[in-house]
């Protein structure tokens, strides 16, 4: 095996794994079954419980409520946590689980434009079992641990060995200079891939503060701000944390580092800001590291014009400024953000969903601009720092729904029959076959601007265009009507062989197996 020595390719690399150093781990008692995985639900969480993972269970219950499903509906959680680690300078990243586990993890993280390996410690039944997979995760890290090279290595645990009870939590806090930070992201416990950053980003801001709280730290790369800033919780576009930049400099504050950060240092910076601006709001345990810095968190974000003027009042609170000095700002920009609004309206029946956690920022902007918006549905959670965007669109009679099922928001496109449809990849498809315009969110919605005059007008040119292609829709929908869906999709010489025998006597098994899953929880 190699080591971690080519840094900069895209390859998944096993790295090399050290002889047993001696320790006494703790082996779980409850190990995880093989074969189940984050779908696994209710028997992966009762493994991590008895493996002694039941205070991480259940401190992942409080920051990250579950809807009405146990197991995610959109990717692996952890590409979200695996997403933070590869976008950061100088920063390592290993995974621990299922190998199956990790080349889709690491295929999906090179898709979305990762250009650096991913380190993998395999395991098999007996490696897990022995508390040796440790062993190799600590050996991996000390071969790893390269100043030169690094300021820090990430290693996530994913589903089996947090069921398992693998414990990060006895690997040395640091190697010859590097932090070590390990993590868990199983799939039953972490409801979104979303809510994974902030698992990281949480880990990587506690660190820093009890670095800052030990001494003196690294300044950041560019020099220290001159003004008090404003830390910007959540990934955006990045033309936004600039214009957020511009909005804040008549209020004589400055734009502080986007949390989770690019590189290690910046978390100093972001944790020295005067203000959080819970921009994303799921953020739980990111701005609980804030709180406990003592700084203030202020939630929605500067979209349309009244999003605007309540975001710039409420950053004027925090830091105890003139009312006529956050005026001032209100319409040095207001006006501009009206115009913009004013001059490319949307004229349509819309539905929105996604599990990005801006989706409610996303719908004021919508509102503002003349669109008739019916639905909203974010799989993140409701927060302290969303809860203003929720009134909001409520008052403005839109239906919105956190935690919000697959089956809530292609119910909703049913219902509405909207004029466009924005959502997730399989929301997508299901307005299509209903010859209904539709958007991706991730990729069409969230790669665009939302802030201040930049985003104003800027959903417009797309969700117009989209919604002109109507006739286009019902015209592919009358072209391949009589095709078939599901087990008879496609074009056949001859009637398809359903095979329905085969159907019934496979529902019999998934049948039993549910029965005997409940049994056993009553146990």
């Amino acid at each position: 095996m190699s080591k971690e020595e080519t840094y900069d390719n895209t390859a998944t690399v096993e790295v090399e794994r050290g002889q047993p150093r001696d320790a006494e781990l703790p082996v779980g008692e409850g190990m995880a079954p093989e074969g189940l995985g984050c779908h696994s639900g209710s028997e992966m969480e009762k493994a991590a419980r008895m493996a002694g993972n039941s205070e991480l269970l259940d401190k992942f219950a409080e920051d990250y409520p579950q809807g009405p499903h146990d197991k995610p509906q959109s990717m692996c959680p952890a590409f979200g946590s695996l997403r933070v680690g590869l976008r950061m300078r100088r920063t390592a990243t290993v995974l621990s689980g299922s190998a199956c586990c990790v080349y889709g993890l690491t295929f999906v993280s090179h898709f979305y434009g990762a250009r650096r390996s991913v380190g993998y410690v395999p395991f098999n039944s007996e490696t897990l079992v022995t508390g040796k997979l440790f062993e190799d995760i600590r050996d991996s890290v000390h071969e790893l641990a390269d100043p030169e090279k690094f300021d820090a290595i990430v290693v996530t645990n994913l589903c089996v060995p947090t069921a398992s009870g693998v414990p990060l939590r006895l690997l040395p806090d640091e190697i010859n200079g590097v932090r070590i930070v390990g993590i868990d992201v199983p799939g039953f416990g972490i409801p979104t891939h979303a809510e994974a950053k902030d698992v990281l980003a949480g880990a990587m801001l506690n660190y820093a503060r009890k670095e800052i709280e030990a001494g003196p730290v690294q300044a950041p790369a560019g020099g220290k701000s001159d003004r008090p800033t404003v830390a910007l919780l959540g990934e955006m576009f990045p033309a936004d944390p600039m214009m957020i930049g511009a909005m804040l400099a008549p209020l004589g504050l400055a734009a502080g580092p986007v949390v989770p950060c690019r590189e290690w240092r910046e978390l100093y910076a972001a944790l020295d800001c005067g203000a959080v601006a819970a921009i994303h709001p799921f953020y739980t345990a990111a701005v609980r590291e804030f709180e406990a810095a003592g700084r203030p968190i202020v939630g929605s974000a500067p979209v349309g014009v009244e999003g605007t003027r309540a975001w710039l009042a409420g950053i004027g609170d925090a830091f105890g400024l003139p009312a006529k000095q956050v005026e001032a700002a209100q319409n040095a920009f207001l006006p501009a953000i009206q115009g913009a609004l004013a001059n490319v309206p949307i004229n349509g029946r819309i539905t929105l969903s996604g599990y990005e956690g801006s989706e409610l920022l996303v719908a004021r902007l919508l509102i503002e601009s003349g669109a008739d918006l019916l639905y909203v549905g974010t799989a993140c959670p409701k927060t302290a720092w969303n809860s203003d965007d929720a009134a909001w669109l409520e008052a403005h009679g839109v239906s919105v729904k956190f935690r919000a099922s697959l089956e809530d928001d292609c119910a909703a496109v049913e219902a509405f029959k909207p004029d466009l449809a924005i959502g997730t990849t399989p929301v997508v498809q299901k307005a299509k076959e209903m010859a209904i315009p539709a958007l991706y969110f991730t990729n069409l919605i969230s790669a665009r601007p939302l802030m201040g005059p930049a985003g104003a007008g800027s959903l417009a040119e797309v969700m117009n265009a989209a919604i002109a292609g109507k006739t286009r829709m019902e015209e592919m929908k009358e072209f391949f009507e009589g095709v078939g869906t599901g087990d008879t999709a496609g074009v056949w010489e001859g009637d398809p062989n359903l095979r329905p025998e085969f159907r019934a006597a496979f529902q019999k098994k998934l049948d039993k197996q549910a029965r005997a899953a409940k049994a056993a929880e009553m146990v």
